[in-house]
């Protein structure tokens, strides 16, 4: 904005935000605001819109696409905003395997990586909190009218309005959600490397978040289904923690339906973070590396000679 904004803070109070500290505020919040719209639509479309009477029944969700679509476009939209609230300060991570990728091969300082993953998962936690407080009677009204295996009342449906699970035809197997979380990170870290690149075509002005809230929605759209694309260890393993607080036990920690998977808690953080390393060493080897020789052959010659001079190693 153009006019001056006054702090809310003094600004001598203001000065230890200056660093790491509201870089830290910054991902806590851009997080925040990620699983508030993340997992409210969610919500919207397991306990609310069934709920409210906008639904065949009162325990009808995802009958057609045009439902996951709803999710997609709304993990999309909530990615985006969030990276808006906080890109100008922290880079907008949001993302333990977006961290880690930074680290591995973007310069990020390895010493801010243990306070950005915390400042994302207490950030994930909250945001779940929020749409809990907003729909917890939509959701308890649901878990009271379904029939099946409930844990203190809570069912695994409700449950995937916070965290992820593996989808049946897995029969509980480890390897299947496991590639697939490592498979979908990848191509996220792979596209945000894309998007970024100023080398490449990267996006021009401010777009960048709403590219990045593209890629989510392609990746939702292809690849979603299996494991409920978490691509994310905090957007996963924040609201798992408070789910599990809040009473679904079990069904958060340690991630088991009795005879359909049992132990999945830790795939979408493994899984994650494998494939955000994965994806960004893909993009350098096959676009980066190129990149880079392209501009290195590309400076113009010294005066006098018709090609760039070439330094041959000693030998």
């Amino acid at each position: 904005m153009a006019v001056d904004i006054p702090p809310l803070v003094k600004t001598s109070r203001l000065r230890s935000r200056g660093g790491l500290l509201g870089e830290c505020m910054a991902e806590f919040f851009g997080t925040f605001v990620l699983i508030s719209f993340g997992c409210g639509v969610v919500a919207m479309a397991v306990a609310a819109l069934p709920g409210s009477g906008r639904a065949a029944t009162t325990t009808t969700i995802f009958l057609a696409a045009g439902d996951w679509l709803l999710v997609t476009w709304g993990w999309a939209f909530a990615v985006m905003f969030g990276v808006y609230v906080a890109g100008g300060i922290s880079g907008a991570h949001l993302n333990p395997a977006v961290t880690l990728a930074m680290a591995l091969r973007r310069g990020f300082s390895w010493a801010k990586v243990l306070p950005y993953w915390f400042a994302q998962v207490v950030g994930a936690l909250t945001g779940a909190a929020l749409v809990y407080l907003v729909y917890r009677d939509a959701i308890n009204t649901f878990d009271r009218t379904v029939t099946g295996p409930k844990v203190n009342g809570h069912t695994n449906t409700t449950f995937s309005i916070f965290a992820t699970f593996p989808a049946p035809y897995f029969h509980g197997g480890v390897w299947g959600p496991l590639i697939d979380q490592i498979v979908g990170t990848a191509f996220l870290l792979m596209l945000i490397a894309a998007v970024i690149d100023l080398r490449n075509q990267a996006v021009q002005a401010n777009l960048g978040p709403l590219v990045v809230g593209l890629v989510v929605a392609a990746i939702g759209m292809s690849y979603g289904a299996n494991a409920g694309y978490a691509i994310n260890p905090a957007r996963d393993f924040g609201p798992r923690l408070f789910t599990y607080a809040a009473g679904w036990g079990s069904l958060a920690f340690p991630g088991s339906v009795s005879g359909v998977f049992s132990g999945y808690w830790w795939i979408p953080i493994v899984g994650p973070l494998i494939g955000g390393a994965l994806g960004i060493l893909l993009y350098d080897l096959f676009i980066g590396d190129v990149l880079l020789t392209r501009t290195e052959l590309s400076q113009l010659p010294p005066p006098g000679r018709s090609t760039p001079t070439r330094t041959r190693p000693e030998e």
